[in-house]
């Protein structure tokens, strides 16, 4: 009788011999691996022992899996910053060794995107697609790699634009008390980015959940989501995320500099970066130096604002531009981190509060800021119209603080007072409404020109909205000229005046005219 074990014997058979060589004549491969274990646990750091081979900033895996950068590497123990929730983890537990240190996904599949310093989405959409990782740590750009800064970065606000101008490649420092601003301008300059082939990379240092959630939002109903990169540790996260969020922005931001693409990066703020890191070193206990801040405080901001830069064309003349925000405390920009951040840095933004109170928005200090490069990126059709604008708002507000107690002005001072206060007018800008370059030299142009002197100081801003509908009737050949370096012609002046005089034509006072002629 047929059975069907008999039939199936041969197929068994054949298995065994199969599996039999394979056995025979394979090699086992042994790794040597080291396992530590923890021996302590404390708010955002971990103490870790049995690793001898391990390096510097190398990323440890614990359970969970959590993971953690090699920070202090003593004789007994290491030292490791925690990357992630580590409300889990025990004395005893086992921790590995990686081989390498923290990277980040880096190209195009981040646009758009919204993720955490470790390359993690956070935005609901999948994983990130990304063919490619970069440490978060690089060198910078060696000095002879790197070009002048000769090519603008609009921002769209006018104070900014004719009077702190900011190149491409630069790194400008915003400066204030909270609440005075400094956020609203960075997503201005980003909002005006668009259509300008230029990359924006958003990083929020240790912000509170609404805050982001406010950035995202008004990134996306302007469009401009569509072109950046947000990199994002929240308040709740473990002071090691907020440690190397710029890091890992700047490494995003570096691939595409090194493609030959012009890129925005926006750190907000350091002051937080700089928090997270004292209290990662007092929990690790290395020496503290002035305000509780380890002796390396400065470098570790220097070495992340050094690899803003513009290379060279034989590197593809990309540019990185490096807009970091800091806080300061009533008013006081002599106190540590921002003073390191101010001599770092090619000029600062900085924003008054006492502006801000009296309604001045942006709330921009001329005479506290300064752009130490921009001067030479700047378009010369700004240079031609905005010359002189500065020196005249400072005389305003140095004047103006006489009026106070007053005193009698004479006619002269009168003028200098009232062209001040329609200059002040004229730079007031809303939140999201940036303004077009042959807008933006318009209305420079006829402020330089005295052409809204007579216009009452309630209807300069109604008037300067006047003047951005006429710039749009700016002949194409004379708004082409915005673009390059050569100076306005006589006739384009004068072309651009006789524009603007009749657009303010329905405006002038007619008192005032009378009185003058």
């Amino acid at each position: 009788m047929y059975n069907e074990s008999d039939r199936l014997q041969p197929l068994f058979d054949s298995t065994f011999a199969h599996l039999r060589r394979a056995r025979e004549s394979g090699t086992p491969h042994l790794v040597l691996q080291e396992i530590g274990v923890i021996t302590s646990v404390a708010t955002g750091i971990a103490k870790v022992a049995g690793l001898p081979g391990v390096g510097f900033e190398e990323v440890l895996k614990f359970p969970g899996p959590v993971y953690g950068i090699a920070f202090n590497i003593d004789e007994e123990e290491i030292g490791v910053v925690l990357l992630g929730d580590y409300s889990q983890l025990n004395a005893g537990d086992e921790v590995t060794r990686s081989g390498h240190v923290v990277d980040v996904p880096v190209g195009d599949g981040l646009i758009g995107r919204i993720i955490n310093p470790m390359g993690r989405p956070l935005d609901g959409k999948g994983s990130v697609v990304s063919g490619t990782r970069l440490p978060i740590e690089r060198t910078a750009p060696h000095i002879m790699d790197r070009a002048p800064v000769t090519v603008p970065l609009q921002t769209g606000i006018k104070v900014i634009d004719a009077l702190i101008p900011i190149g491409r490649g630069q790194r400008e420092l915003i400066i204030g008390d909270r609440q005075t601003g400094k956020t609203a301008i960075a997503l201005d300059t980003i909002i005006n980015q668009r259509g300008k082939n230029v990359l924006c990379v958003y990083c929020a240092i240790g912000q509170r959940a609404s805050d982001v959630a406010k950035v995202v939002a008004a990134l996306r109903e302007k469009g401009a989501l569509d072109y950046t990169v947000v990199v994002v540790t929240e308040g709740n996260d473990p002071p090691g995320l907020a440690y190397i969020a710029p890091y890992a922005a700047t490494s995003i931001a570096e691939h595409f500099m090194a493609q030959g693409r012009d890129v925005l990066v926006v750190y907000d703020d350091l002051t937080q970066h700089a928090r997270a890191y004292r209290e990662l070193s007092l929990l690790l206990r290395r020496p503290p130096g002035r305000e509780a801040f380890p002796g390396d405080i400065f470098y570790i901001h220097s070495r992340l604002l050094e690899r803003a830069t513009h290379l060279r064309p034989e590197l593809g003349g990309g540019s990185l531009t490096a807009l970091p925000i800091i806080e300061t405390e009533a008013q006081d920009i002599s106190a540590y981190i921002p003073t390191n951040l101010i001599s770092i840095t090619d000029g600062q933004i900085y924003l008054s509060p006492s502006l801000f109170e009296l309604g001045v928005l942006p709330a921009v200090d001329v005479g506290k800021s300064v752009s130490r490069v921009g001067g030479k990126a700047q378009r010369a059709a700004y240079r031609a119209v905005a010359g002189d604008l500065k020196l005249a708002y400072a005389q305003f507000e140095e004047l103006e603080t006489f009026t106070r107690f007053g005193a009698r002005l004479d006619e002269h001072t009168r003028q200098i007072i009232e062209h001040g206060r329609r200059i002040r007018a004229c730079l007031k800008q809303a939140e999201f409404a940036p303004v077009s370059v042959a807008a933006q030299i318009t209305i420079l142009l006829a402020l330089t020109d005295g052409l809204f002197d007579n216009v009452p100081l309630e209807q300069v801003s109604a008037a300067e909205l006047t003047l951005h509908e006429a710039a749009t009737r700016i002949p194409t050949e004379v708004s082409a000229r915005f673009d390059i370096t050569e100076k306005l012609s006589p006739e384009d002046r004068n072309a651009m005046i006789e524009i603007a005089r009749t657009a303010l034509e329905p405006f002038q006072d007619q008192s005032k005219i009378k009185e003058a002629s």
